[in-house]
């Protein structure tokens, strides 16, 4: 093990406010593993809320880990608490919200010298488990690899799999399995037959008794300067493309005490409080929570808005601590707009804008996509057309981020084909022209890599042949190295791109029901 790797993790340690460390002695040793870098990985609310209930049992010691150059090398990574190597822990599990970190779970299954396949690993190799947004929608395609996945929301399922968890020292692989089965929200995929139910996802019902916030702090992270509070769960809204919708239903909002009392601890340490939700200005008691607020001199930051329910106190309140808003058309023209279920008036984009000028607002990051089912040029160009109207209303900077349109499974739009790269690529030229011309900064995802990602979105357990094949060569994943990993396998890329057929069941909903 390098020492350099282990004087980088206790630097990270150093810088960090909150971390929790426990003796190993008589207690179940379990990696929480974030399968992208620390910067990230510690930005993940999810993640932090999880490593908090792990540690909350008293038998449990839970350490973090990351797929990171910084803390992993040819031997894989080390846990940042006590800088020990994966096969030194009984559990190894991976938080995992975004499908291109497929590949980096593998990767840190392959340094570690864990069994990349579930089928092979034997009584002395540590358990896998995985939970998170993208496994929670689909697990096929890492259902060769995973010994146990969580599918839905942790807080009460945590201590269910704890409980199974003590008995690794008295119980076979296979009986260990069994039980993990018996839990509500498990999905064991050795065991689990065709002819079975869906595994039915795991719901919170009453948020306001697991508060969820920031567990530690560090400034290396987007959210460094913030304390993050949870106020909701779900959305009321009716987005036919969106994943967390359909993953996380119904709408849940916490009381504005408990949520106060969250921020009141917060403020020992950071002077703004970061609210987070997947439309926080939808919150029904926004008005009282922002007194609230006030009242305890915090500052106040929110992740996306949804321009019809911003008010002008609540952009009031967010200027005047927090650079930034953030807004999610999604399509230019409202016609589109509504055909994708996120009716946004115009008028209220651009009310937003201005109120954003008005209080001093220094930034404004809008979300568009490209590729959306029936979307013509002239859509594409209402983007070009709405940007410049924002620009009318708003002399701060303006930051407009473009991600290619990908089917979710689970989402009305599941069953849609993905429109081709070249078209992508065509629609993007298009946009840099129109936004070229402007003064703002363009930030667009690749359409290639949003088609590796389509793959593994829609994917079956055949996918993970071709994401096998390419952990065991070691290679730099490519867009071009994964499509030659896929023909080796014999696996036709159309088939999961393209329009899944009505009367053909999908992977997702043989072995998931959301």
């Amino acid at each position: 093990m390098s020492w350099k790797k282990k004087a980088k993790a206790r630097a990270a340690l150093q810088k960090e406010i909150g971390f929790i460390l426990k003796d190993w002695g008589g207690k179940i040793p379990i990696a929480l593993v974030y399968p992208n870098t620390y910067y990230i990985g510690m930005s993940s609310l999810g993640f932090q809320t999880v490593y908090r209930l792990f540690n909350a049992e008293k038998d449990v010691v839970c350490e973090r880990a990351f797929a990171d150059p910084l803390f992993m090398d040819e031997a894989g990574p080390i846990s940042l608490e006590s800088q020990r190597p994966m096969a030194d822990f009984a559990v190894v599990a991976f938080s995992i919200p975004y499908e291109l970190d497929y590949f980096n779970v593998l990767e840190v299954l392959r340094r570690s010298s864990i069994p990349l396949f579930s089928a092979d690993r034997g009584e002395g190799d540590a358990l896998v488990i995985a939970g998170g947004p993208a496994v929670s929608a689909n697990p096929e395609p890492m259902a060769l690899f995973v010994d146990a996945f969580v599918v839905g929301e942790g807080e009460e399922v945590v201590p269910e799999l704890v409980a199974v968890l003590r008995e690794i020292p008295l119980v076979s692989r296979h009986e260990l399995l069994e039980a993990l089965k018996r839990i509500r929200g498990i999905y064991v995929p050795l065991l689990h037959s065709p002819s079975e139910p869906p595994v039915v996802r795991r719901w919170v019902q009453n948020l306001d008794l697991y508060p969820v916030h920031s567990v530690v702090l560090t400034e290396e992270t987007e959210f460094g300067g913030m304390y993050l509070v949870e106020i909701e769960r779900g959305c009321g809204r009716d987005c036919r493309f969106c994943l967390a919708r359909c993953i996380y239903p119904p709408l849940r909002e916490r009381s504005v005490d408990p949520i106060l009392a969250q921020a009141r601890q917060g403020l020992n340490w950071r002077k703004t409080i970061g609210l987070v939700g997947f439309a926080v200005s939808d919150y029904s008691k926004m008005d009282e929570l922002l007194d609230g607020l006030m009242a305890l001199g915090a500052g106040i930051s929110t992740s996306s808005l949804r321009a019809e329910s911003v008010t002008d106190k609540l952009i009031k309140a967010i200027a005047q601590s927090s650079a930034t808003i953030t807004l999610a058309p999604e399509a230019g023209s409202f016609a589109l707009r509504r055909i994708i279920g996120k009716p946004i008036p115009e008028d209220d984009i651009l009310r937003v804008a201005e109120l954003a000028g008005k209080y001093g607002v220094r930034r404004i990051k809008l979300y568009f996509m490209i590729g959306l089912p029936r979307e013509s040029e002239e859509d594409v160009k209402a983007i070009g057309k709405l940007v410049a109207e924002v620009l009318k209303r708003f002399e701060g900077e303006l930051v407009v981020n473009i991600s290619p349109f990908v089917p979710k499974p689970h989402t009305p739009f599941q069953r849609i084909g993905m429109a081709s790269e070249e078209e992508l690529e065509e629609r993007l030229r298009l946009l840099r022209r129109l936004l070229g011309r402007l003064k703002v900064k363009v930030r667009a995802e690749s359409p290639a890599w949003a088609m590796v990602q389509a793959i593994l979105s829609r994917g079956d357990r055949n996918i993970g042949l071709a994401l096998a094949e390419i952990a065991k060569s070691g290679e730099k994943v490519t867009p071009s190295r994964w499509e030659k990993a896929l023909e080796k396998e014999g696996l036709d890329k159309g088939k999961y791109l393209g329009p899944w057929p009505r009367k053909e069941p999908t992977p997702w909903e043989k072995v998931v029901r959301i």
